[in-house]
This record gives C-alpha cells, structure tokens and sequence, in this order.
C-alpha cells in the first residue's frame, strides 16, 4: 500500500500496539467512512479488529495529498458495539 505516517502516527502504532496489518486492513477496505468535522481533508476509517476483541479501529487520514497520509490511529471506544 502507498501511504505516509506523522511521526505522532508512527509513535501511537508502536505505543499501543496496532499491527501494520491492521491499519493496512483500515485503510484499504474500512467498514466505515466519516468525514472530519473540523477538515474537509481528513477522512475517518473505522474497521472492526476481530483479533483484537471486535474492538473499532480508528484512522484518520488526510486524503488531499498523495500519498495519503495517516494522521492518527486508535482503538475508538466510543464505536464499541456500534459497528
């Protein structure tokens, strides 16, 4: 996949321990798409960890440059049971 990561990006992957995989799995073929309220560049893509206790993954990304690239990612748990 042709993507960048912020060094915030980078840190939070490694610090909270979300394999490549699964961001890679958020990216390509998310369950759900939501724009940024705040930045029409940013889009939010959520998908549905099935190893990671059905929890939702979060990814925003910034979709106006190319590559994209990935702002931040985490484990939303306000989409808990929600998706």
């Amino acid at each position: 996949m042709n993507y960048t990561l912020t060094r915030h990006a980078a840190h939070v992957l490694h610090e909270r321990a979300i394999a490549v995989e699964w961001l890679e799995r958020a990216l390509r073929d998310p369950q759900r798409v939501e724009s940024d309220a705040e930045d029409k560049r940013l889009e939010h893509r959520l998908v549905r960890i099935a190893e990671h206790g059905h929890r939702v993954l979060r990814v925003v990304v910034n979709k106006s440059v190319r590559p994209e690239k990935v702002i931040t990612v985490y484990f939303d748990r306000a989409m808990r049971g929600k998706l």
